[in-house]
């Protein structure tokens, strides 16, 4: 057994020794927000944004990127589980940064052991095979950070599964200072166009239009 099994399973046994009242939590998530972040280990949603289990959902993946997937939990975290405002926070220092589509397809196609990161960039340094996959796949690599995150809130806005009442702020963590420092561009492109209040009423009043408008009896 591996080090880092040995040291997950014993700092689990200690978390489930106390796990206590968490098993009562609530499927939909408490504080009823979505964060769609980056999976970067200096990153811990729970400390820069104060959750606790329960409070919200926290979507993960390589540079906080608004992906097809992505867009499929944040769509599921509304429609099903309830959530009212989204985040999309990526950060400074992004390892997204620093190497371009073409350049993550030509090290897999050389390699498939992990690469290694110099003041150069990103080099190979293992033995083949590697595999020609990998130019099939869109990286979603990063060349602005600020515009990055502008245009992620407005791919997820202009979806068609997603509603114009739900506000999208886009933030860049700072992996410096700990701050949240929003991207006020960003969080333009994702304010909400309707209330909530205003689509439930305009669904009422369609709901009362097709009772009123059906057709007699003959």
């Amino acid at each position: 057994m591996s080090n880092v099994l040995t040291e997950v399973l014993a700092a689990n046994k200690t978390y489930a020794d106390a796990f206590g009242p968490k098993a009562d939590l609530a499927l939909p998530p408490a504080r009823r927000f979505a964060v769609l972040t980056c999976m970067d280990a200096r990153l811990d949603p729970a400390k820069f944004a104060g959750l606790r289990e329960g409070d919200a959902h926290v979507i993960r993946n390589a540079g906080g990127r608004a992906s097809d997937d992505a867009i499929r939990s944040l769509v599921i975290s509304y429609k099903l589980l309830g959530t009212r405002e989204w985040f999309v926070i990526h950060h400074t220092n992004c390892g997204m940064e620093f190497f371009t589509d073409s350049l993550m397809r030509d090290l897999l196609a050389k390699s498939l052991e992990t690469a290694e990161l110099s003041a150069e960039g990103f080099r190979d340094v293992g033995k083949g095979p590697g595999s020609s996959e990998g130019q099939f796949v869109d990286w979603l690599t990063i060349t602005n950070a600020k515009q990055a995150v502008v245009d992620d809130v407005a791919r997820i806005r202009r979806h068609p599964l997603v509603p114009k009442t739900i506000p999208i702020y886009g933030y860049i963590y700072d992996v410096k200072s700990g701050k949240l420092v929003e991207v006020e561009g960003a969080t333009r492109a994702g304010r909400a166009t309707t209330t909530l209040a205003d689509s439930e009423i305009f669904s009422d009043v369609g709901d009362s239009a097709s009772i009123t408008q059906s057709p007699s009896s003959p």
